[in-house]
């Protein structure tokens, strides 16, 4: 709706944004309010980090300040052994039954940028029998892998895998690991096939939504295939009049999303039909109550009671829009100011999800820990005084980690009086694999010791244990010279061998 007016005005005013331009361009910072993060390169760990946000925007973006419901619900199925969660799934079925796919039209971020791409001239694809087609591969993928894949995977290894958000959403990589990474380049060394695959899904789908309207919203999106099962109940939506259609045809021929009626589980509640229809029988309306419908009186027309009606629908809307603006304001005084908590320095794996980090800084003394190895012996942090001591954290599913195993064995040997080494294996985080044969298998023939019960060696890391990999280097006298989460390479192993050496 916003749209045809906007071609029908003359001047510089039909470069306007309008009303749901505006309000998608609203959410797009509500949801994102932490700016701050963009330039330290850190995500918002606060408590609104809790709460599930309607659209599509990942957990990991320096902005986010909420957590994606997408990523929530797989969360919850892929922790089946701790018993089932109710919160995300509560909370997106909450938001279908009042929303609807009015979300996707009006509140999801990743909408609005597809919505911009289209505008880039070119040509453009027509909707047809193909796309419609199309469009139930979203509700195989929310089956398939928002579904089954953790459910299955939780079941059988105990193991929660967020496998939409690992090995598909794009909006994850744009947001969570590309917005990371200019703030942080030595991430770059963390990235691998699998990131790759992910950039390839995201280039992809950036260029097909040129040509094609709101590309992954229509095909991909299983949050979309989520909320499309609640059009046909939801509190808001776009409402047909049966008494003033007249079965013309016109807004379903006009709409760019694969609709085959208005209101049906691929539309979006745009509102661009109720400005087309040319019998004004469609409106948005939430319940009874009429949000967006087509005028059909000129002012001059119009009575003394409809005048005052309009002038108080006026007033709420400056009322609306100024508490709306005030929410705003706040947010972003809040979640910026310097003394705001939660911020953390965080990790990229390959597919963008990030954790913070905890741990010594550099120059205390880290305190005393014992820890049994894979080959009988005892690694001690006392015993080791007088060499360098270097311990790192990994697990077996980290690429960046098993990478990286070999040129701490490479170092150990090229100092093998001078160095003490372990290798700290997270088994809590690899419940099923038998580390033993894991190792054997690399070759690694220095220390290995295997934490049974979480990733927590002395402090180092936080209990949670999903930052990896992470390397601590002392020097002689046990002070710490070197403690982050990242790969290493062997230069700069190696670098830090001659600093710690002293």
């Amino acid at each position: 709706m916003d749209e045809t007016r906007r071609e029908s005005a003359s001047g510089w005013r039909r470069f306007l944004p309008g009303r749901r331009r505006l309000i998608q361009l609203y959410a797009a910072l509500l949801y994102n309010a932490q700016l701050k993060g963009f330039v330290t390169g850190t995500i918002y760990q606060g408590a609104s980090k809790s709460a599930c946000l309607p659209g599509l925007n990942c957990y990991s973006c320096p902005g986010a300040v909420g957590a994606c419901p997408l990523g929530s619900i797989q969360n919850e199925l892929g922790s089946l052994e701790k018993g089932i969660g109710f919160y995300a799934l509560g909370s997106v079925m909450l938001f279908g039954l009042i929303l609807g796919r009015t979300v996707c039209g009006w509140l999801c971020p990743f909408g609005l940028l597809q919505e911009l791409l289209y505008k880039i001239p070119s040509y453009k694809v027509a909707k047809n029998r193909v796309t419609r087609a199309l469009t139930f591969v979203k509700y195989l993928l929310l089956a398939v892998l928002v579904v089954a894949v953790p459910i299955t995977l939780a079941l059988r290894d105990n193991t929660a895998v967020v496998a939409f958000c690992k090995y598909v959403c794009p909006a994850g990589t744009l947001e969570g690991a590309l917005g990371l990474l200019p703030t942080n380049p030595e991430f770059a060394s963390m990235l691998f096939v699998l990131f790759t695959n992910k950039f390839v899904i995201l280039v992809a789908v950036l260029c097909a939504c040129i040509f094609v309207y709101r590309a992954f919203c229509r095909f991909l999106c299983p949050l979309g295939a989520i909320y499309g099962m609640f059009n046909q109940l939801s509190v808001i939506g776009v409402r047909v009049s049966d008494e003033r259609c007249v079965g013309c045809g016109s807004c379903v021929r006009g709409c760019r999303m694969d609709v085959r009626r208005v209101g049906d589980r691929e539309c979006i509640h745009c509102t661009e039909c109720v400005a087309s229809c040319p019998v004004a029988a469609i409106s948005l309306k939430a319940a009874e109550a009429t949000l967006i419908a087509q005028g059909h009186q000129s002012p001059g027309a119009q009575t003394t009671e409809e005048v005052g009606r309009e002038q108080r629908q006026t007033r709420r809307r400056r009322f609306l829009v100024a508490a709306l603006v005030a929410v705003l304001v706040a947010a972003l005084v809040y979640f910026n100011w310097d003394s705001t908590p939660g911020d953390v320095d965080v990790s990229v794996d390959e597919v963008g999800v990030t954790s913070g980090a905890e741990g010594p800084e550099e120059g205390q003394v880290l305190a005393d820990f014992s820890i049994e190895c894979l080959d009988g012996s005892t690694f001690s942090i006392a015993r080791s005084r007088g060499k360098v001591t270097i311990v790192n954290l990994w697990a077996t599913y980290c690429e960046p980690c098993v990478k990286e195993l070999p040129y701490f064995a490479d170092l150990y040997h090229d100092h093998p009086d001078d160095i003490a080494l372990v290798a700290v294996h997270a088994a809590r985080l690899s419940p099923n694999v038998d580390t033993d044969d894991f190792v054997a298998e690399l070759g690694l023939d220095f220390p290995v010791a295997v934490d049974t019960a979480k990733v927590d060696v002395c402090g180092i890391v936080g209990s949670d244990g999903a930052t990896l990999p992470q390397t601590v280097v002392l020097d002689r006298e046990g002070r710490v010279v070197y403690n982050k989460v990242g790969s290493v390479t062997p230069e700069l192993l190696e670098q830090l061998f001659e600093e710690a050496s002293g």
